[in-house]
């Protein structure tokens, strides 16, 4: 069964900021779950684990991706639906300042070509279920977020290679590497299992482009947002179809599959990007982007001497003596 998820030894507990290490900017990535299963497929990709609590009794987990060493992985479960969601991402954004933070988990497909266990990554996150209920219709007001484009081309270039796995399972050749798929989710706090319900038909007809549908990207994406300068990216794994046969996918272990599909995925993104920050290449949001601003020196020369040297002078400066005698 692909997604096999290797054991990993109990974390041990500190306390204190960051672990007690000092967080450079661009090497910290957070990755959040909504439920047990999705949690134990990203720690099971991570090693040194190291429990941090946070003061308001949050329970976070910081460790390593192997083969990547200073790419540290901030993760935890934040429950089931978009307001907690959206409350403990928050968080873990003003405990760590990481420069990323990614949802990863389980989502149920909307489009029949897509397979269990394939991979979405969310180009537009929807919060479906903001309307106006009238006699006759509702009329939706949809809010939506976009992933950043930066992350969306580190994304599309590991999926392009399909090198992304390292699941023991999918070094056989007869195993194919998981489809990942570039497109919009919806997300809203009810869990869809059928193809012709009221809100089935709602999402058919006001949100057309959605290819699979969850419960927290909404909440996670606003908090995001509200965080702009810490960009905010959701990937899924498809556990079953939102047709009527949840129960049955999920007792054949689709959700375990699906969600340590995404696990992975999200694990080499984050090492993508803090390997980007690290080396200064293409870092998109990264603090060495932008090249230091020139300085001036002044230098006396002959009896001539220099003051105090106040401020930063930036660009081309000339100072000096004309043929008249005056400064210009």
């Amino acid at each position: 069964m692909l997604g096999y998820i290797a054991p990993v030894s109990p974390a041990r507990s500190v306390r204190g900021k960051h672990c007690g290490e000092k967080n450079r900017r661009g090497r910290m990535i957070v990755i959040l779950t909504a439920l047990e299963s999705e949690y134990a497929a990203v720690r099971a990709r991570l090693k040194g684990l190291v429990r941090h609590r946070h003061s308001a009794g949050t329970l976070f987990e910081i460790g390593e991706v192997p083969g990547h060493p200073g790419c540290k992985v901030a993760t935890a479960v934040v429950g089931m639906g978009n307001l907690s969601a959206a409350a403990l991402t928050e968080r873990a954004i003003a405990e760590f300042e990481p420069s990323t933070v990614i949802f990863s988990g389980v989502a149920g497909g909307l489009r029949d070509w897509l397979r269990l266990g394939d991979v979405v990554v969310a180009t537009k996150v929807y919060a479906y279920q903001g309307g106006r209920s009238e006699d006759a219709e509702f009329l939706a007001r949809p809010r939506a977020w976009e992933i950043p484009h930066g992350v969306d081309q580190i994304a599309r270039s590991l999926a392009r290679e399909e090198q992304w796995t390292r699941s023991e399972e999918r070094r056989d050749k007869s195993s194919s590497v998981p489809k990942v798929w570039f497109e919009p989710i919806a997300a809203g706090d009810v869990v869809l299992n059928s193809r012709t319900s009221d809100l089935a038909q709602q999402l058919r007809r006001n949100y057309n482009d959605a290819i699979a549908v969850e419960m927290e990207s909404a909440g996670f994406a606003s908090a995001g947002h509200l965080n702009e300068r810490v960009p905010a990216v959701t990937i899924r794994g498809i556990s079953d179809l939102a047709g009527g046969a949840k129960d049955r996918t999920d007792a054949e272990g689709w959700q375990d599959i699906a969600a340590a599909n995404a696990a992975e995925f999200a694990i080499a993104v984050a090492a993508e990007l803090a390997d980007e920050h690290e080396d200064g290449q293409g870092g998109w949001n990264s603090p060495r982007r932008a090249a230091a601003p020139s300085s001036s020196k002044f230098v006396a020369r002959d009896n001539a001497r220099v003051g105090q040297q106040i401020g930063t002078n930036h660009g081309d400066t000339t100072i000096g003596m004309g043929d008249s005698g005056r400064s210009r």
